[in-house]
């Protein structure tokens, strides 16, 4: 009976990863690039020991896949979020499997398939978080393994040690690495100090902190200026904000699959009760890997708008526990065959997910027009989150026939650059409209608006007085070159107008504009200096 239910087990588990894969692949290869995995393109593209908002792992793994950009479609540039999506679910099924038995690791697996932040976020589109979340699993498998041990022999010291390389790959993914750290000392001051007596313990802070090396350089030769800009971002005066708390709350919820978030309160309350059959030092470790990152993140949005995703790892080990609540669950009932390995409690969250994606996929690709505001044709769109993946490629086919048009009459030459305000959607333009013609994007703009284009900018060579620029300003993130560059340029002169067309009618319009004789007066962002782009 039991081998027969292993089986189903194993059985259930490939399809998942079958299924879950192939969506993820259609997702892929259907779907425009997101601002965000469009941005950490450029992390690929202008590699560095740092960057200024992230650490540069994202940009490494897209290199890896990519073969180093040879293949730059939207598939090759996402493709190591699925291969680390089949690792994930097999290292969370591991460790089910390991903490109580083979239906918890399975009821983990589909947990963590079923979260949004997990599967899609994180597990579909290409972010730091894609890395982080991998590296973290990793983390938390050999931590769960070793921590508890009080008698440590030295295979738990190489298993501690491997753990703390894992946790120094999330930190160089992403600097909420360093709420793993933060677990493990919690744990071992409250409930295992023999590890301050055991040499690998202060080995693997060495180990971990090898890989903060390159952040450290990296700022060190930039005024900690990552360390600033994410110090600035979370800084506020103190003013309670409830709107912001129930914004931040209402995102985990949906962030992690509404019927996750319940299973996983049902699960802690069980714990709280005793009722949960679980050995306290794995729970213990399950939490601490949890709680420090969602308190931080949790209390910063009481006084300040935060990211619901930046407290996402706090909910992957709380997942491993709600599969334990799970499997208990399925066990009591005992259901027959498979019903069993496939409750339909376990059901519900994965055909939630499933049918959101089915439903955002048609919205974003065949929603007739826009659901945003259409009141004003420099705002037309405006609002309306599905055009986020959506038009760039009728963008670029539109404003090639535009320069070629203006390479024609003389009125702009075949190497002036097109400029932005902002790193968005001027990292859209820079992928889809500049990269296929060969020219460069130049983003000038204030240091927070513009990131890594501080530095791109002078690889590229910065604009120099009495040359000429495009700029190109998209009605659902409208930026007037008017208001931005007026005193930048001798003329600025509206070219063209680019209707984006969904399902036979209008979703938003592009705006062209010839940017005539650069003054050579623009600030420079670093604030250091009159030095001008």
């Amino acid at each position: 009976m039991i081998n027969e239910q292993n089986r189903d087990i194993k059985k259930t588990l490939l399809l998942l990863i079958l299924v879950s894969t192939l969506i993820r692949v259609f997702i892929a290869a259907t779907l425009e690039l997101s601002v965000d995995e469009v941005y950490y393109w450029l992390y690929a593209l202008y590699p560095d020991w740092s960057h200024f908002d992230h650490p540069p792992m994202v940009g490494l793994v897209i290199q890896f896949f990519s073969l180093n950009l040879l293949f730059e479609n939207e598939f090759a540039l996402r493709l190591g979020a699925i291969v680390f999506s089949i690792i994930n679910t097999l290292v969370i099924f591991s460790i089910g499997k390991r903490i109580k038995n083979p239906l918890t690791g399975l009821y983990a697996a589909f947990l963590l398939n079923a979260s949004i932040y997990c599967s899609v976020l994180a597990g579909n589109f290409i972010i730091p978080d894609t890395p982080q979340l991998l590296f973290w699993l990793l983390s938390l498998k050999y931590l769960l393994r070793t921590l508890p041990q009080k008698t440590i022999s030295k295979q738990n010291s190489k298993e501690f040690l491997l753990a703390c390389l894992f946790i120094g790959l999330a930190i160089l993914s992403k600097y909420h690495g360093v709420f793993i750290w933060a677990g493990v000392g919690l744990y071992v001051l409250l409930y295992n100090r023999n590890w301050f007596r055991i040499p690998a313990f202060y080995l693997g802070m060495i180990i971990s902190a090898i890989f903060i090396a390159p952040i450290v350089v990296w700022n060190i030769q930039n005024d900690w200026i990552s360390f600033t800009f994410h110090g600035d971002r979370v800084a506020n005066s103190l003013v309670l904000r409830p709107d912001y708390l129930f914004t931040e709350l209402f995102g985990q919820i949906a962030y992690n699959n509404p019927i996750n978030y319940v299973i996983i309160i049902i699960s802690l309350i069980a714990y709280y009760k005793n009722k949960l059959k679980i050995e306290s030092a794995i729970a213990r470790i399950l939490l601490l890997n949890s709680l420090p990152i969602w308190i931080v993140f949790t209390s910063f949005s009481f006084f300040r708008q935060t990211l619901p995703h930046w407290s996402g790892p706090a909910f992957t080990s709380l997942i491993i526990l709600a599969a334990v609540y799970l499997s208990e669950k399925s066990e009591l009932q005992n259901f027959p065959g498979f019903k069993h390995v496939f409750p339909k409690i376990i059901r519900a969250p994965i055909f939630l997910l499933y049918s959101l994606l089915f439903i955002a996929w048609i919205l974003i690709n065949y929603y007739p027009g826009t659901f945003g505001k259409q009141e004003s044709v420099s705002k037309y769109g405006d609002t309306d989150f599905t055009l986020d993946m959506y038009g760039w490629n009728q963008i670029s086919a539109g404003f090639e026939e535009i320069a070629k048009k203006d390479l024609i009459d003389g009125s702009m030459a075949s190497d002036d650059p097109i400029i932005s305000p902002k790193y968005f959607p001027g990292t859209e333009i820079d992928y889809y409209v500049a990269r296929p013609l060969g020219k460069k994007v130049l983003v000038m703009g204030s240091l927070p608006n513009i990131h890594k284009y501080a530095w791109i900018n002078i690889y590229r060579a910065p604009l120099k007085e009495g040359e000429d620029a495009y700029m190109i300003s998209t009605s659902n993130w409208y930026k007037d070159p008017f208001e931005n560059y007026a005193h930048n340029f001798e003329e600025i002169i509206p070219s063209d107008t680019i209707a984006i067309h969904r399902s036979g009618k209008i979703a938003y319009y592009a705006f062209v504009y010839q940017m005539k004789g650069y003054k050579g007066n623009y600030p420079d962002p670093f604030l250091k200096s009159e030095t001008s782009f």
